[in-house]
C-alpha cells in the first residue's frame, strides 16, 4: 500500500492518515482551511466533488468535516491520484470516498450535468505566463496554471453543479477580482468571503470564497481568520480547525 518512496503521515483527526511522496507537492494549512471552511455550506448526504485534489487529502478531511453521503476527488496526474486511491483504502473510506484520474476540463463528459451539491477546489495558484518550467513536473503542475487555468475550473463547475450548489475556493488575494468576474460570468453568484491572515498585524495571504450557482446577489464577508497571535502562536480558532485538544 506505501512504497518505499513514500511516507504515511498521521493526520491528527480522527486517526485518518495521509499517504505523500516528500518530493512531490504536500498538502498544506490552504487544504485544511478550505476544507473547514466548505464544511460549512456541505448539508446531510451532499454529493460533493474536489477538482485538483491531488493527494486526496480534502476528499478524506471532509469525511469528518461533513456529513457528505458521497466524496469524489478528481485529480489529473496518474500516479497522484494512484496515491490518493491507497489513502482511501487505508483509512477505509472506499464506500464514500471516490477518487478517479481525469481532466476536469472534461468534467461535463466524466460527470452528468447538474449532479453535484458542492465543489470544492485548492487550485494552482500561479498564472502561466509563459517561459515556464517543465510542464510535466509535478511541482509546476500544482503551483501553476499549466494544464487548467481558474476559468477552467469555475465554467467546469458551473456545468455540473445543481441549481444553488456551491463551489468553495481557496486562492490568493491578488486573484480576487478574476475570481468574482468569472463567477458571475458563469452565473455562480459570490456569497461568502474570508481573509486569511498570518498575523494581526500582517495582510492577508490567501482567501476563501464560496458561490451559488443561480444564487441571488448579496455577498457576506466573514471575519478575518488568524492563523497566528501576535505571540507567534497558533490562534484558538485554527487549533479548532486543526482539531488540537486545548493545553
Amino acid at each position: 500500500m506505501i512504497y518505499p518512496y513514500e511516507r504515511l503521515d498521521d493526520l491528527q483527526t480522527g486517526g485518518l492518515k495521509l499517504i505523500q511522496n516528500p518530493n512531490w507537492f504536500c498538502f498544506g494549512v490552504d487544504a485544511v482551511l478550505l476544507s473547514d471552511f466548505a464544511s460549512k455550506g456541505i448539508k446531510k448526504d451532499a454529493k460533493v466533488l474536489d477538482l485538483c485534489s491531488g493527494s486526496g487529502i480534502i476528499p478524506i478531511l471532509l469525511t469528518r468535516k461533513s456529513l457528505a453521503k458521497s466524496i469524489t476527488g478528481l485529480e489529473i496526474q496518474e500516479e497522484v491520484a494512484d496515491m490518493a486511491k491507497r489513502s482511501v483504502e487505508i483509512n477505509s473510506l472506499s464506500d464514500k470516498v471516490e477518487m478517479l484520474c481525469g481532466d476536469l476540463k472534461d468534467g461535463a463528459k466524466l460527470f452528468k450535468k447538474s449532479s453535484f451539491d458542492n465543489i470544492t477546489c485548492n487550485p494552482p495558484y500561479k498564472e502561466n505566463l509563459g517561459g515556464l518550467k517543465n510542464k510535466e513536473d509535478n511541482m509546476t503542475i500544482s503551483r501553476h496554471e499549466v494544464l487548467c487555468s481558474l476559468e477552467d475550473i469555475i465554467s467546469v463547475s458551473a456545468d455540473i453543479l445543481k441549481p444553488y450548489g456551491k463551489l468553495a475556493l481557496i486562492h490568493r488575494p491578488e486573484r480576487l477580482a478574476d475570481i468574482l468576474c468569472l463567477m458571475r460570468k458563469y452565473k455562480i453568484e459570490p456569497k461568502r468571503l474570508r481573509f486569511v491572515h498570518p498575523s494581526p498585524t500582517k495582510t492577508a495571504t490567501m482567501i476563501l470564497i464560496e458561490g451559488a450557482k443561480c444564487g441571488k446577489p448579496k455577498l457576506f464577508l466573514d471575519p478575518p481568520l488568524y492563523v497566528h497571535d501576535d505571540m507567534g502562536n497558533y490562534t484558538e480558532e485554527i487549533n479548532e480547525i486543526y482539531g488540537r485538544d486545548k493545553e
